[in-house]
């Protein structure tokens, strides 16, 4: 994945003052990291985490949009309960 060089990311800026020179390497150098396994498993735990932030959202929205949807058929069934009474 090839990063968007005009956005400057928190791990970049935990990195460079970590060790500007870890920085140095791996962004202007392109050094391989030392242990390129543990960087993947952390891409694909980052993946995986935004998907359920996402799911939870919507999950979230379509909750919502029930509740609004119950207290309306509520007020109606009163409203007609009400008035056939």
């Amino acid at each position: 994945m090839a990063k968007d060089r005009s956005l400057v990311r928190a791990s970049d800026i935990g990195t460079w003052t970590f060790c500007n020179r870890a920085w140095w390497l791996a962004n202007v150098q392109h050094a391989e990291h030392e242990n390129p396994g543990a960087l993947r498993r952390g891409d694909v735990a980052h993946d995986a985490h935004g998907q359920a932030v996402t799911q939870a959202g919507r999950l979230q929205r379509m909750g919502l949009w029930l509740l609004v949807a119950g207290i309306g058929l509520g007020g109606l069934l009163l409203a007609v309960w009400l008035l056939t009474g």
